[in-house]
């Protein structure tokens, strides 16, 4: 399967300083601009689901290839 990643730089609410990087994989449906007119949603729900972190930047890639899903 062909995919793209939405990927987040997140940091604790309580430690703004703390940040990592999370990846988030969708299936490739075209193109970047897809995963970019798609992705505010999908950020929307993964902080919902995350109250004890902040979303502070996001953008859309396609995987490296040495990596393996």
């Amino acid at each position: 399967m062909d995919v793209i990643d939405l990927v987040l730089t997140i940091c604790l609410v309580s430690n703004p300083s703390n940040c990592r990087e999370e990846r988030l994989h969708f299936e490739n449906r075209g193109s970047l601009n897809i995963c970019v007119f798609t992705a505010p949603t999908e950020i929307a729900k993964w902080a919902q689901e995350h109250p004890n972190h902040r979303v502070v930047r996001w953008k859309c890639a396609y995987p490296s290839e040495e990596r393996t899903l």
